[in-house]
């Protein structure tokens, strides 16, 4: 497997677990919080840079 498909994989894991978790807070304590904002921020930023980085070594 490529080294940047287990990047790509690891930050839509780390998208996963943020909303899993944010789900969870949202049930338990009817607010998100910021751990879970953060997990999801930081997989979306990081699957951003992942497919623009991807996309300029392919052209």
């Amino acid at each position: 497997m490529d080294r940047s498909k287990i990047r790509l994989v690891t930050s839509l894991l780390i998208i996963l677990l943020g909303l899993s978790l944010m789900t969870y807070m949202i049930i338990v304590e009817d607010e998100p919080g910021a751990l879970p904002l953060a997990l999801i921020l930081g997989g979306a930023i990081c699957f951003g840079l992942i497919r623009i980085k991807t996309n300029i070594t392919k052209n």
